[in-house]
């Protein structure tokens, strides 16, 4: 179930399928008629609509969309649409309900985006295998060049004109120089304009703009006028630069992954382009490269520094077994691993398509801001008319006078600054997390997580390691306590039971070395048997000392009966028919619990409780030694639906943290949902709102932090655009306030939000 779903929201389409991928694409894009997926041919055709999408934009969606496609078909149990037919019955019913879909068969699959346009056109894609991360970015460069250029050439005329004008030239000399100003600084926002009221029938910021330069120069105020286009597309130039900078996370991970990677096939050692990686293709990494995809090590052991995908600077020591990531970086040692995904399917890629997703969705306040760029410009251009006829109408001021007020209306009112005030913080926001590996799904979630006031936590994997290990070691009378580890090591050494590796890692920690047994036999139901140094051995659960015969003694039963009541798992050890002691195992809490639980505390969360479906006498042990303030245990995935919406009801919005699997109903309920440790788990991307890459409960205050101060951000920009807007607007309307002055305040306005958005990115994220 996917969070929209637990919401309340009913379903168009089932989750997992191709119409469900492309719809999350298509959704929202003008101009697009509909959809239609054909399984046979394995392509996508596109309808729209060329008076609202021009062909280059519909063939820029259609490459999205197939490659989208293609990256999910390969992931897809069908094997690239081998089985849509199957696919095809389990999602009739949901499909055959939608008033989005016109068609649908095994082979193909006809989605209604929009309405049918007269002229409209196709644009076909195959959606085959691909190799590339993610749809590629244009550079920053690219986009603000146009706009600074436009910037230098409407300053450098203002100036000439400006000086020609001092200097007592003719009006033939300096008013072509201004006017040129003019054309340079209002190229761009005329095509905007131009576009945005012939395509979406939308009187926009840059109409207003315009309109108040041209009634600079109608009134002979070439000079204002001139300032007033420079200073505007200054504004513009500094906001795209901002947008930019929050999109250069994303092109920061793309770049991450190298161009070619040393693979050995058939015995022969080869460079290969990363796009044509296989599974199962064995990879050579030297010392300081870079990982080309995931896999698991097969020789060697080397420090990755993984920062790029967990925001951890610290290198984490990997050895035969272990997991790599693409884009990370391999220390000192040759290793040699296995691949297990290919390019578009590394941990990496679905990083970059989830921060891509983020910054496509609106938060709440950017929608609100985009509802004031489509209607308020009709308001102010209805409130500047007025201005300019009633006053001389009315006998209080002439034509002339009150039409210079009604350009600097226009002017002053203008939402720049308001309209910016957003998404300059949301971006800036959400690439900032990434780079610190945390990864919010949306601009929505980043607003929602600053609301938290309640955070529950799932018990096994988040406030404990998720593996056991042993945490009581209780030898009998003269037993040495290294010995009877030794021996239940050598036993534990062939065992395939969960405890047994809790025991093998515990006896590695303490540097105790143990041979393997001469002979071994698992007992089903009671533990295991082997031959070490010609005698018995056993290691098992208490019952095992009434399977062998052996009384335990009543120091025995009370040393049983106290591990039971602590909620710790006993494991008997016995040798050559003698009892030799008792081990007490436990998932163990993590070390750094306590004190991310008290950094949650200070930054203001009210409540943080443990949900956990573990025995009472566990989850009570865990949670006094991390401080929780409520435990609920021995809980159904029913039980924990009904908590969240209980402790939503007593103490305000709710996080949950969970793994993203056995919680996936409880993250979904919740204001958000947090997974922890991302890396190589898909179910934790798909699931929550928020991913934490690394597997660190201190980043659950790190995201909750951040978002509140996106929040204040953004309220201090709304609220400083709304008060210089207000007192500009005031100021014109007294009298008290002229052209040039209105101008550098409302630009200076617009220019100061986009920078206090923007320091976001460099925001310190530790708490404590």
């Amino acid at each position: 179930m996917t969070a929209e779903h637990a919401h309340g929201r009913p379903p168009e389409l089932e989750e997992g399928s191709c119409a469900t991928v492309a719809l999350t694409v298509l959704k929202g894009q003008r101009g697009l008629i509909a959809a239609e997926l054909d399984s046979a041919n394995s392509q996508i055709n596109l309808r729209y609509d060329p008076g609202l999408t021009d062909d280059a934009q519909a063939q820029q969606v259609a490459d999205e969309v197939a490659a989208r496609l293609a990256l999910h078909r390969q992931n897809c149990p069908g094997e690239g649409g081998a089985h849509c037919a199957t696919c095809m019955v389990h999602m009739n019913e949901m499909l055959a309900a939608s008033d989005r879909v016109t068609e649908l068969n095994p082979e193909r699959v006809v989605l209604k985006l929009g309405p049918e346009a007269p002229a409209a056109r196709e644009v076909t894609r195959p959606m085959g295998q691909v190799s590339a991360a993610a749809p590629a970015t244009p550079h920053e460069e690219e986009e603000v060049r146009p706009l600074l250029i436009s910037t230098v050439l409407c300053a450098i005329f203002l100036a000439a004109g400006y000086i020609a004008a001092k200097m007592g030239a003719s009006a033939y000399i300096y008013i072509p120089l201004y006017a040129v100003s003019y054309a340079t600084g209002g190229y761009f926002r005329l095509i905007e304009g131009f576009q945005a009221l012939v395509k979406e029938k939308n009187l926009d910021i840059n109409f207003l703009m315009l309109l108040g330069a041209a009634g600079a120069a109608v009134l002979g105020k070439w000079e204002e006028g001139a300032m007033l286009m420079f200073l505007f597309t200054l504004s513009a130039t500094l906001e795209a630069f901002a947008v930019g900078r929050t999109r250069s996370a994303i092109r920061k991970l793309m770049a991450l992954a190298p161009e070619d990677a040393l693979v050995r096939r058939a015995g022969a050692e080869l460079r290969v382009p990363v796009d044509q990686i296989r599974s199962g293709d064995t990879v050579i990494v030297g010392p300081g490269e870079r990982i080309a995809a995931d896999g698991e090590i097969l020789k060697g052991s080397s420090a990755m520094n993984e920062a790029a995908i967990t925001g951890e600077s610290i290198p984490v020591e990997k050895g035969s077994g272990d997991k790599v990531f693409a884009g990370t970086v391999n220390g000192h040692g040759v290793i040699e691993f296995v691949v297990t995904k290919k390019a578009g399917e590394t941990t990496l890629s679905r990083i970059i398509r989830v921060v891509e997703e983020a910054q496509a969705q609106k938060a709440a306040t950017q929608r609100l801001t985009d509802w004031i760029d489509q209607y308020y410009t009709l308001i102010v251009i209805s409130v500047a008319g007025l201005a300019w006829v009633v006053p001389p109408l009315a006998g209080w001021d002439d034509w002339s006078g009150s039409f210079y007020r009604a350009m600097m209306l226009l002017v002053v009112a203008s939402p720049c600054a308001l309209v910016i005030s957003t998404p300059a913080a949301i971006l800036s926001g959400i690439a900032r997390a990434a780079r610190a590996g945390i990864l919010f799904k949306g601009g929505l979630h980043l607003e929602q997580a600053a609301r938290i006031q309640v955070v529950a936590m799932d018990k096994t994997g988040t406030l404990t390691t998720g593996r056991p290990g042993v945490v009581e070691v209780l030898a009998e009378d003269g037993v040495d306590e290294t010995e009877m580890f030794r021996l239940a090591a050598v036993v534990e050494s062939r065992s395939e039971h969960p405890l047994a590796a809790a025991v093998l890692r515990s006896a590695k920690e303490q540097g105790i070395s143990y041979s393997k047994p001469e002979e071994f036999q698992a007992l089903a139901g009671v533990g295991a048997k082997a031959v070490v140094d010609g005698r018995e051995a056993y290691v098992g659960a208490p019952r095992l000392l009434q399977h062998l015969g052996i009384l335990p003694s009543e120091t025995v039963r009370v040393r049983l009966d106290a591990l039971y009541e602590s909620g710790l798992t006993s494991m008997v050890v016995v040798y050559d028919g003698k009892l030799l002691g008792i081990l007490g195992l436990a998932d163990t809490p993590r070390a750094e619990a306590r004190i991310a639980l008290e950094h949650m505390r200070k930054i203001g969360i009210k409540k943080i409780v443990m949900l956990t479906g573990d025995n009472r006498r566990a989850a009570e042990n865990v949670a006094q030694v991390v401080g929780v303030d409520e435990v609920h245990a021995e809980l159904l995935p029913e039980d924990k639906l009904r908590l969240i919406s209980e402790l939503e009801a007593r103490y305000g919005p709710v996080a949950m943290v969970g793994d993203g699997v056995n919680d996936a109903p409880a993250l979904a309920r919740a204001t958000i949902g947090i997974a922890m440790g991302g890396v190589g788990s898909d179910v934790a991307m798909e699931t929550a709102d928020v991913v934490l890459m690394a597997d660190e409960l201190e980043k659950i205050a790190e995201a909750i932090g951040l978002a509140r101060r996106a929040r204040g951000i953004v309220l201090q920009n709304l609220t400083f655009a709304v008060g210089v807007i207000s007192t500009l607007v005031v100021l014109t309307l007294i009298g008290g306030l002229n052209l040039p002055l209105a101008v550098i305040g409302h630009e200076g306005s617009t220019i100061l939000v986009a920078f206090n958005g923007l320091r976001l990115l460099v925001t310190r994220l530790r708490v404590g």
